[in-house]
This record gives structure tokens, C-alpha cells and sequence, in this order.
């Protein structure tokens, strides 16, 4: 049976030893606990030099904790952030195929180019998606990697969405991809 850990005491890590308990580090992290929202948006454009646009408090903590740590000990190998690129970039090619549930003339969603690719359908180069949103249609372009949208590439439609909108967005819902499941309330009725 392990004993049970108690809040400020490190973890032993996956491969190894925990780092030693640092006054600084545990101090600062004590700091954190007692901040309000604000002054932990404030303590966020401190240490990562943006502004953020989160309001949970514990998203924030977490956040502002392992950049505590990483200032501290370092953070992610360069071995593990050239795998995360390479996770994200294959992610960009996992795509539903499009569902056109848009009535003309509502503005809403319009595919105009899809393939069908080893059973599955996904957005080729030159796919072009719109939407109409904030009184304007907003036209993206598929591309090899990435999507094409205002003169500037991106990486994710998810990031498109929010470039647009202001806030998070799941891309391929907000363009017409796939359909939002229906919540409890909604399926029962």
C-alpha cells in the first residue's frame, strides 16, 4: 500500500526521481493558489509575454504552474516537441466528410470541391469552404497543409474559426463538417 501524497509534495516523474523541492518554486506556486482571476491573467502576460483570454481560474493555475516549473528545470525536449509538430501536422488530414445541411439562401454552409480518399472523405487541396457569419461570407482554401483564409495560412480550420469569430470554435463544426451532437435535454424530447 503507498502512502497517500500530500498537496506540495513532488511526484515521482515516469523515468525517474522527482526534482528536489525548491523554497522558490513552492512559494510561488503557493502565490498562485491565493490569486484572483485577474491577477492571474496578469501573472500570465508576466511569465509568457501574451495576454490570455481564459477565465478558469484552474486552467490558468495549471498553466502558470509548469511555466513556474519549466522557468525552473526546463521543459520539453527537443526530441518531444518536433513529435507534437509532427501529431499536429497529421491531424489537419483527419477530416469527416462534409454534410450540406444549409437552406439557400440562409448564409449558412456551402462546400463546394470534396474527394473521396481510401473510403473516407476528405478535404482535398482547393477545397473551398464558406460560411457566412458577422454579416459577412468567409471563404477558406484547403490546402496541403493548412488552410488558406485572409491572405494567411493556418494550420487547423479550428484556428480559422477562431480567427473569425474571436472565440473557440471546433472547425469542422463551425464550417458544416459534422453535426453538433444534441445534448441530453434535446435527444430526450
Amino acid at each position: 500500500m503507498t502512502a497517500k501524497k500530500t498537496p506540495g509534495q513532488p511526484v515521482a516523474g515516469f523515468w525517474g526521481e522527482p526534482y528536489p523541492p525548491d523554497p522558490t518554486v513552492l512559494r510561488q506556486l503557493a502565490e498562485l493558489r491565493e490569486m484572483t482571476v485577474r491577477e492571474l491573467q496578469e501573472k500570465h502576460l508576466e511569465l509568457y509575454g501574451i495576454p490570455t483570454r481564459s477565465r478558469h481560474k484552474q486552467q490558468l493555475f495549471k498553466r502558470l504552474a509548469w511555466r513556474v516549473q519549466e522557468l525552473k528545470w526546463g521543459g520539453l525536449s527537443e526530441r518531444t516537441k518536433r513529435r507534437l509538430e509532427e501529431i499536429a501536422d497529421d491531424l489537419d488530414a483527419r477530416f469527416l466528410p462534409p454534410r450540406l445541411s444549409g437552406k439557400p439562401g440562409t448564409g449558412h454552409r456551402e462546400v463546394i470541391h470534396h474527394v473521396s480518399s481510401g473510403g473516407r472523405m476528405s478535404l482535398s487541396p482547393g477545397t473551398v469552404l464558406s460560411r457566412g457569419y458577422g454579416g459577412r461570407e468567409h471563404r477558406v482554401t484547403a490546402l496541403a497543409k493548412g488552410f488558406e483564409y485572409g491572405g494567411q495560412v493556418y494550420r487547423s480550420l479550428s484556428a480559422v474559426a477562431r480567427e473569425i469569430t474571436g472565440t473557440q470554435w471546433n472547425g469542422k463544426l463551425f464550417f458544416g463538417l459534422t453535426k453538433r451532437k444534441p445534448r441530453r435535454r434535446e435527444a430526450a424530447a
